[in-house]
């Protein structure tokens, strides 16, 4: 490609200051060093976590960044030591590494990996590389990389650890979708919740990652899947990816799980929170049975006070548990591609936009109206593709 060693300049989106739209600019992204890999981005979508670093009230993150991290793309050029990759090779970044060598890589309880779980707040890790510097460098100015990503950059430097090796014939402009949304939402019920067949299931906030989860629902064989949003309008969507009945909080006289206590005949089988925030995670444990109900959280509100609950909620038999990336990791990423391609499940229906690139900020606007976007570049920037996503802030308010 001509390219290899050499410093690429092309175009990101930057965020330059909170509270400030992202500022298209041209970027010199410098070559991959031991254990890195340069990727070009080829399909990328927003997901909620882009945002929370360039809110004003979350204090926590580092600027300027290049944020994104749900994105598929092909190999430019690899750095010494990388033995797994070539250039050419179709890849799905993901913001979970997995180094195969600590005690939660080498278990099977888990996809967690100690580059990644040790730290407090994972949504600010991973701003620079193993070397403690930064792979991109705008006007002068060195600039963070983003939950170990970068997608909103049409080239990008990642960890070979970071790094899932996917099949050539691969679409990247769905399967983008897997590395976070689609994953997230539809591992949580079939991996960590454990759906099994016949049973029993109620699914908070219709965005990609709830739709996804409902679809993991339906596949692990649920016979009722009751999907809860306050935005009617994904009703018809939900339903035509397996749910049974749909419930908007803000049309009942009663808060939602006592409605589906009482359809269910005392109580989900399998909760699973896609929308985040103290009043939902209350009502996914309280919307589920007694003696086995499983409740699982997925969804994030990072200023949210969290949830609250009484141990006798426990000894009555429910449990808990969170669920990160649907526990899929660079191994086991590559199945899921190989399952779309097989027609197992459908990423087309998840699909509503097309923006070109210079739009990016218009699309961070979609996703706070409730949408989700893609965009696909190559050497020039082409579109924006969006889908389905929760809107945080009518998340957060499910019962008011």
């Amino acid at each position: 490609m001509g390219t290899k060693g050499k410093v690429i300049k092309c175009k990101a989106a930057i965020a330059w200051e909170a509270g400030k739209p992202l500022s298209i600019e041209e970027v010199e992204v410098a070559p991959p060093k031991a254990h890195e890999v340069r990727v070009q981005i080829i399909a990328a979508s927003v997901c909620r976590s882009d945002t929370y670093v360039i809110n004003p009230a979350f204090k926590e993150g580092l600027l300027p960044v290049i944020l994104g991290h749900e994105c598929a793309g092909i190999v430019e050029s690899v750095g010494p030591g990388v033995n797994n990759f070539k250039p050419g090779d179709k890849v799905i970044p993901l913001y979970v590494p997995h180094c195969r060598k600590c005690k939660f890589c080498q278990s099977p309880l888990t996809n967690f990996c100690t580059k990644f779980s040790e730290h407090k707040n994972p949504i600010i890790e991973q701003e620079l590389m193993d070397d403690k510097t930064s792979r991109f460098t705008c006007k002068g100015k060195s600039i963070y990389h983003f939950l170990g990503i970068s997608a909103f950059s049409q080239y990008t430097v990642v960890k070979d650890i970071n790094l899932a090796k996917i099949d050539d014939d691969a679409n990247l402009k769905r399967v983008c979708l897997i590395g976070c949304g689609f994953s997230t939402g539809y591992g949580a019920a079939i991996n960590d919740a454990k759906v099994t067949p016949g049973s029993t299931c109620a699914v908070f906030g219709l965005g990609g990652v709830g739709l996804s989860a409902v679809i993991g629902c339906k596949t692990a064989g649920a016979s009722r899947i009751i999907a809860v949003d306050i935005n009617s309008d994904k009703f018809a969507k939900a339903k035509a990816l397996g749910a049974t009945d749909c419930l908007n909080p803000r049309e009942l006289n009663k808060p939602v799980q006592d409605v589906i206590v009482e359809m269910t005949n005392g109580g989900v089988d399998f909760a699973i929170d896609c929308a985040g925030g103290s009043e939902v995670m209350k009502a996914t444990v309280d919307c589920t049975t007694v003696g086995w109900g499983s409740c699982t959280f997925v969804g994030v509100n990072v200023n949210d006070k969290g949830l609250t609950i009484s141990p006798v909620e426990l000894i009555l038999g429910r449990t808990l548990r969170g669920s990160s990336f649907g526990g899929w990791d660079v191994d086991t990423v590559p199945k899921l591609v190989s399952d779309y391609k097989n027609g197992k499940f459908n990423l087309e229906a998840l699909v509503t936009h097309t923006l070109p690139f210079e739009k990016i900020n218009e699309a961070l606007d979609l996703l706070k109206q409730g949408k989700r976007w893609v965009y696909f570049q190559h050497l020039s920037v082409e579109n924006i593709y969006a889908w389905q996503s929760a809107d945080a802030r009518r998340s957060q308010q499910l019962h008011q």
